[in-house]
């Protein structure tokens, strides 16, 4: 089975940057999985906007909860990163694979405390060497991430 790295949004609140998002997993042939509540619908003209008319080509799926995507993914502890500013892993030093899973949280809140005590060895941060800003955009730090798999991978 051919298997490709999965982006994982948890909660995401900003249509364009979902679907910026989906761009991005389009253009890298990654799947786009989505974890409600979403904070829109995805029939919102931002996302469509953002995703222009490649938004029909994303690999997409949809969950009603964590526990459900866990349940129906079951994807290994060891393939799962999460990105927080908190991390202490740089996502470069993550070792990714076709079975990856990288997972973004809500882009005012974040990844949910329960998801992060969990998982505190898998937590990837990208480095900001500035403290004029509280965090990056969710939308950057994706493609970031997305790119990092691809050098790691086909490169």
């Amino acid at each position: 089975m051919n298997r490709r790295p999965k982006v994982v949004l948890v909660h995401p609140e900003i249509p364009g940057n979902t679907g910026s998002i989906g761009r991005t997993c389009v253009a890298l042939d990654f799947e786009l999985i989505l974890i409600k509540p979403l904070a829109f619908d995805l029939d919102e003209k931002a996302v469509r906007r953002a995703g222009l008319d490649y938004w029909k080509y994303v690999k997409l799926k949809i969950y009603e909860n964590w526990e459900e995507f866990l349940a129906t993914e079951n994807p290994e502890k060891s393939q799962m990163f999460f990105f927080s500013k908190g991390g202490s892993k740089r996502y470069f030093d993550c070792h990714f694979s076709l079975q990856s899973y990288l997972v973004f949280g809500a882009e005012t809140k974040g990844l949910p405390a329960e998801i992060l005590k969990e998982n505190q060895e898998q937590i990837c941060t990208l480095p900001m060497f500035s403290d004029k800003i509280r965090s990056l955009n969710l939308a950057n730090t994706a493609t970031a991430a997305c790119y990092e798999v691809v050098r790691q991978l086909f490169l």
